[in-house]
């Protein structure tokens, strides 16, 4: 069974970095200010993460699949109907970002950085509310 409790808590982090990202980032200054990207880049990181371990157990929980990797883990809760298709795509394409972000697979581009958070940050609340959603029913 879903630890609701647990899937709670993170999805309380996604709301508590959207909220802080809107109110204390300043995505025109990221490319000027260290402390900006980085604030930036780290509360991402941390948002995303949780998107993957809300993903990750509701994923393990329900036996929906063996994902190959983070990404993976939206298409197996959009297939179960936990998100839709559009979301699922945008929140594998975190993922992918994520792991720039942490493992430095390629290097960060800050264009990307404030699109996310001038134009997706409320695909993070989407999901949050459609895993709140689908816990409920």
């Amino acid at each position: 069974m879903t630890d609701a409790q647990l899937v709670e808590k993170k999805l309380a982090v996604i709301e508590t970095c959207v909220a802080e990202l809107r109110r204390l980032g300043r995505p025109a200054l990221i490319a000027t200010d260290v402390r900006e990207e980085r604030f930036a880049e780290h509360t991402l990181q941390m948002a995303i993460q949780a998107a993957l371990d809300v993903a990750s157990h509701i994923v393990s929980d329900r036996r929906l699949g063996e994902p190959r990797n983070n990404r993976e883990l939206f298409a197996l809760l959009e297939r179960d109907g936990w998100v839709a298709r559009d979301l699922a795509g945008t929140l594998s394409a975190m993922a992918g970002f994520r792991n720039v972000l942490v493992h430095g697979y390629d290097t960060v581009n800050l264009d990307v950085v404030r699109d996310v958070l001038e134009h997706r940050l409320d695909d993070l609340l989407a999901f949050v509310q459609a895993v709140r959603t689908r816990l409920v029913t």
